[in-house]
């Protein structure tokens, strides 16, 4: 592995040469590869357009999610950011390489999970959306557009995690091929419809198993807080260290959206049925909520409650996108008809 991460290096030494003047441009990418991007953007995007398939990229980002932090603590991958110092390959030639903002994450970095969900949730999304245009206009090449965006955008976010130095390449290809098989696979098994029993169990199934996993490996005495001293003595200014990058993080948020996802379909089974204007208005006003849900502050101790608070904050996400600001636009349009 030592060939191929020094590799890598260079090869993120060559991007940032080539193209530091498109920073800004790296920067928009990356989060828009963040797995929170898959909730608090792309979901209510998508709910608006087809409820049937704004489930399933809630689904697909929280199971595609949680594999990968598994996948994560099993593989012990390095970031580049901290590779660099901690090898001690480059002390007589340092590649001339820059950390940013967004660099500093503190899980494991194989596989890439921007690059994983990414892949996974708009597989959804394009798969979607080319049905959609082959049954109204029964043109291949037209239906082929959404999976040439999907390609140009796995890239993208791929070449973004490199430029920032926080995956090596051979991650990005990783989460990218696991993405997409899983967003092949669980695209097909969407649980619209289902209980709130189902959704309770699988919320509270995936945190145990992984806290289960968690102990476990701690007991085989693998220090699953590696990845975390790594990052906080490697990254370069230490208020770029959030908390909200760390593994149980990803576990609280996935955990929560399953659970206010099964809260949203138990609260209105089916969802309003709301003409093009009013689906237009439902997603400027979830995202302008889902904007402030996303800035609310929450204190980073004791991290017990900061855990708890994220998990209540992606319970929300669901509630606001699918049970609150429809129910106020139906409300609202409703009466003005009667009127």
């Amino acid at each position: 592995m030592e060939a191929i991460h020094t590799q890598g290096i260079w090869i993120a030494e060559r991007l940032q040469q080539k193209t530091m003047s498109q920073e800004a441009l790296w920067q928009i990418v990356t989060h828009m590869g963040d797995p929170k991007a898959a909730f608090l953007l792309m979901f209510p995007l998508t709910y608006f357009t087809s409820r049937r398939a704004g489930v399933a990229v809630l689904w697909v980002a929280a199971i595609s999610e949680w594999l990968n932090l598994v996948f994560k603590w099993m593989l012990f991958g390095e970031r580049p950011f901290w590779w660099i110092g901690e090898s001690r390959l480059f002390i007589n030639n340092p590649p001339n390489v820059h950390q940013f903002a967004s660099t500093c994450e503190t899980g494991p970095g194989s596989p890439s999970g921007h690059a994983m969900v990414t892949a996974a949730v708009w597989w959804v999304m394009v798969s979607s959306l080319g049905s959609f245009l082959y049954s109204r206009t029964h043109s291949l090449l037209l239906s082929a557009v959404p999976y040439l965006l999907y390609v140009v955008t796995l890239v993208a976010v791929g070449l973004s995690r490199i430029f920032i130095l926080a995956h090596f390449p051979h991650q990005v290809v990783a989460g990218s091929v696991t993405g997409f098989i899983l967003g092949v696979v669980l695209s097909r098994r969407v649980p619209e419809g289902r209980p709130l029993l189902f959704f309770v169990c699988t919320s509270i199934g995936l945190l145990l198993s992984a806290l289960l996993l968690h102990a476990g490996l701690e007991l085989l005495g693998i220090n699953l807080s590696w990845s975390i001293a790594l990052a906080k003595k490697w990254c370069a200014h230490a208020e770029w260290i959030r908390l909200d990058t760390a593994p149980f993080s990803s576990l609280t948020r996935d955990c929560g959206a399953l659970l206010g996802l099964g809260l949203a379909q138990y609260w209105k089974p089916g969802g309003w049925s709301l003409p093009w204007a009013p689906r237009a208005l439902c997603l400027a006003l979830s995202s302008m909520g889902l904007y402030h849900v996303n800035r609310l502050p929450l204190p980073v101790h004791p991290q017990t409650l900061f855990y708890s608070l994220f998990f209540i904050k992606f319970i929300i996400v669901p509630q606001v996108v699918m049970v609150f600001v429809p129910g106020l636009v139906h409300l609202l349009t409703g009466k003005n008809k009667r009127d």
